[in-house]
Formats: C-alpha cells, sequence, structure tokens
C-alpha cells in the first residue's frame, strides 16, 4: 500500500453530488468525473476518464438512499482507483449507511455494520472519513485508519446564537444522553431526558421527562431522523409537560416514510439538519427545514489528511 498521493483528486458518485461540488470549490480544485452507468440489468457501470495514478484520491460518497446502490458504487469506483494504481484511496461517507446494525441485539443477528468495513477494506480503500457514526465504536471495526467529523460544532454554532437561559437541550431517549450532553456542554445550557417505556405487551409507551423543561424552549439532538417516530412523540410529549417551544437538530436526514408528514404535523417549530445525505426539494423548500452545510469542515479534514496535521485542529476557530 502506497501511503500517500503526490497531489489530490477529489471524485463522488451519485449520492451527494451537490456537497462534493461545495468541497472542490472549498479546495479551489476541480471536482474529477468518474462516469456513473447502468447495464439494462441494472449492474452499475464505473468509468474514470481522467488518470489518477500516483494520485491522493478521495471519493465522496454517502451511502444514504438507496443505500445499496450507493454502496456499489463507491466499492466499485474504489476498486477502478486501486487498479489504476492511486496513491491512496480514501472513503469519505459523510453517512455512513448499516451504523445501526453494529451490534447483535436477539440470537443470530448480522453485525452488518462491521460487514461494510470489511467489504471497503477489501475493495481497496486505504482510509475511510465519516461524520457522526451512530456508534462511535463501529472506527474500531476498521482495520484501516477511520476520520471520525463532528456536526455538533455547526449545530451547535447555529443555535447559540438564538439561545439564552431558557433553553434546554433534550435527549430523544436514553440512548442518546452522551450526545446530548457533549451538545449542552458547547452551549452552555441544562440537559433534559425522555424516558420511554411500555409497561407491557399491548400498552401504549409512557413517556416520562427527567429534567426541568416547564416554560422553556426545548432543544432535540440526536445524530440522524429517520421516521421520524422518536423525535416527533418526544415533542408531543414535551408539550404535554409545558415547553414552551420545540426545535430539533440532527445530522443525518434520512427522513425516510412517513417522516416529512410526521414532523410537518408536529409540534416542532424548525429542524436543523446538516448536508451528509442531498435533501429533496420538498425538504429545502420546506420553511419548517433549516440545511446547515459539512462542505467547509470536510474540506478541512480532507486538507489535514492530505498534509499529515491535525484533524481536531479543524475545529478550532
Amino acid at each position: 500500500m502506497i501511503t500517500h498521493g503526490n497531489s489530490i483528486e477529489i471524485l463522488c458518485g451519485s449520492a451527494n453530488r451537490p456537497l462534493a461540488e461545495a468541497v472542490a470549490r472549498e479546495l479551489k480544485i476541480p471536482l474529477s468525473d468518474a462516469e456513473v452507468g447502468k447495464f439494462s440489468d441494472g449492474e452499475i457501470s464505473i468509468t474514470l476518464p481522467q488518470t489518477v495514478r500516483g494520485k491522493d484520491i478521495f471519493i465522496i460518497q454517502s451511502t444514504s438512499t438507496p443505500v445499496n446502490d450507493n454502496l456499489m458504487e463507491l466499492l466499485i469506483i474504489i476498486d477502478a482507483c486501486k487498479r489504476a494504481s492511486a496513491g491512496r484511496i480514501t472513503a469519505v461517507m459523510p453517512y455512513f449507511g448499516y451504523a445501526r446494525q453494529d451490534r447483535k441485539a436477539r440470537p443470530r443477528d448480522p453485525i452488518t455494520a462491521k460487514l461494510v468495513a470489511d467489504i471497503l477494506a477489501a475493495a481497496g480503500a486505504d482510509r475511510v472519513m465519516t461524520m457522526d457514526l451512530h456508534a462511535a465504536q463501529i472506527q474500531g471495526f476498521f482495520d484501516i485508519p477511520v476520520d471520525h467529523l463532528y456536526g455538533a460544532p455547526l449545530l451547535a454554532k447555529y443555535f447559540k446564537k438564538k439561545m439564552d437561559e431558557d433553553w434546554v437541550v433534550v435527549s430523544p431517549d436514553v440512548g442518546s444522553v452522551g450526545r446530548a450532553r457533549n451538545f449542552a456542554a458547547r452551549v452552555g445550557a441544562s440537559i433534559a431526558i425522555i424516558d420511554k417505556r411500555r409497561p407491557k405487551a399491548n400498552v401504549m409507551e409512557v413517556m416520562n421527562i427527567v429534567g426541568d423543561i416547564k416554560g422553556k424552549t426545548c432543544l432535540m439532538v440526536d445524530d440522524m431522523i429517520d421516521t421520524a417516530g422518536t423525535i416527533c412523540n418526544g415533542a408531543q410529549a414535551l408539550v404535554d409537560n409545558g415547553a414552551k417551544e420545540v426545535y430539533a437538530c440532527c445530522t443525518h436526514g434520512v427522513l425516510s416514510g412517513p417522516a416529512l408528514d410526521r414532523l410537518n404535523a408536529s409540534p416542532i417549530k424548525e429542524v436543523v439538519v446538516l448536508d451528509t445525505i442531498e435533501m429533496p426539494d420538498s425538504v429545502k423548500n420546506n420553511p419548517k427545514f433549516k440545511i446547515l452545510s459539512v462542505a467547509k469542515t470536510v474540506a478541512k479534514a480532507i486538507t489535514a489528511v492530505y498534509s499529515d496535521s491535525s484533524l481536531s485542529a479543524i475545529y478550532e476557530d
């Protein structure tokens, strides 16, 4: 394995081209084309029109919907670069799909996050760059270096301008307490926790609020919003227990199935997401949503990796 290339080359698949273009603009280098096509039976075809020999390749591709197509695109682009003698290949995955399958919750469950990590390395990736993994320990599933970026600084910077002493950061469930606690420390706010439980089978969930939220503005913080059931039910519980207003934010706006309808009907005043996943027009044009770009953070991280400098320094204003 060559551990360094002689110049940077930015490639992308079809998952999130706007983000790749924004990163390339931040780096002031052109975005190289990876021609993505399909055979009539659905097989993915990749062509690299330009040479990548000896270069430091960064492939920007989130494994968002359609997850399997985007994952295969990434793997095939990696393979094409490896066989074209790239100097070093970094898979830049702002959103790492299959991250929720990170343990055996039941007998005979797969650990798909580990499987994807192994496949990326087998395809020829020399390192992976990603943002806000569902569980930080997934970094240990890889036998290659992982650069784990954080979306919280961007979200905290946005909300800190709005906040006063009446704000409280809320964890939507017990599993997200650590994330909410770290976010609250960044913005200097207090913390509350939604504890949801089902007393017995076929009995509706009971939601208990741990912390003082009465008459306060609540900010629910999570790593992703998928079908939005947890975040919307939590928002309603906060309002029912006396919260003045409810905001929500996350790094990854997966927004699958009924998510958009649920969020529109919920008491949440504003939903802030990062552009690790390309948002459809129904979200971009929705006044309830605010989309913040991670392009500058990703560009700084790419520069740090290429120049062998500190990655933690990119968060220092």
